[in-house]
């Protein structure tokens, strides 16, 4: 092989879509295969939808995909991945879907599955996607910021090395809405997407946006766009005028 096709490789690593097309196009055809994604925003801007999204892109294609969840039950998100129509209880019975809920509020138990068991678990399963959903409650289990950093980096290096594409969600603070609450998953990500709320002083008009902060090894749409809740899911207009703001 050339030197110039291992620039080109190089330069073009292979993707794995969100399951959005508008957000592939903003990321030049997906997120870069093994990549962990920071996906930040405020509540209720869809961080939960986009990672059940994407979970249903992997499962079309009969990926194996892991769903870590802090908060909702497992039959809380299949209820609400079929209100758009995503028949993830199909993926789970075939065995490609594997849903996973640890009590944050159990914070012993929780910290000694994730650190003792659950890297075995995760190996075993052989997942090509992966969910940690959220890190703003998982780093509630760590009693200090060392332990925090800790705690968080571990979940990376587990989820790398499995080479699966990885998207972690986050509680953005609410006073600087660019960083996650603790500060501290930016600094694991390879990636990360922010979705927030946009308003129009002018037209009176309350929206939703999306913007690439980052994505390391491959190039990406800088500018912030608009999304919004159709029938099938998040809907990213990437061709939307930039317009301006964050």
């Amino acid at each position: 092989m050339s030197a110039s096709a291992d620039l080109s490789s190089a330069a073009s690593p292979p993707r794995v879509s969100s399951g959005v097309s508008g957000l592939d196009e903003m990321l030049q055809g997906g997120f870069p295969q093994g990549h962990v994604v920071l996906v930040l925003g405020t509540p209720g801007v869809g961080k939960t939808c986009l990672a059940l999204q994407f979970v249903s892109a992997g499962a079309l294609h009969g990926e194996k995909t892991l769903y870590l969840s802090f908060e909702e039950e497992p039959e809380a998100l299949l209820g609400s991945a079929s209100q758009f129509g995503w028949s993830l209880g199909e993926a789970v019975k075939k065995g490609t879907l594997k849903l996973v809920r640890i009590d944050p509020q159990d914070a012993n138990n929780a910290l000694k599955r994730i650190r003792s068991q659950f890297p075995a678990e995760v190996q075993a399963f052989g997942p090509r996607r992966i969910v940690v959903d959220s890190i703003s409650l998982l780093s509630s289990l760590a009693p200090d910021e060392v332990e925090r950093r800790s705690l968080l980096f571990t979940m990376a290096r587990m989820c790398r090395q499995t080479g699966a594409t990885t998207l972690m969600t986050a509680e953005a603070n609410p006073l600087a809405p660019e960083v996650s609450r603790d500060g501290l998953g930016e600094y694991v990500a390879d990636g990360v997407l922010l979705l927030f709320p946009t308003e129009d002083p002018q037209a009176h008009r309350a929206g939703l946006a999306v913007k690439v902060l980052k994505m390391r090894r491959t190039a990406h749409t800088r500018t912030r766009q608009p999304y919004r809740f159709g029938p099938r899911g998040i809907e990213v207009d990437a061709k939307a005028v930039d317009f301006g703001g964050l």
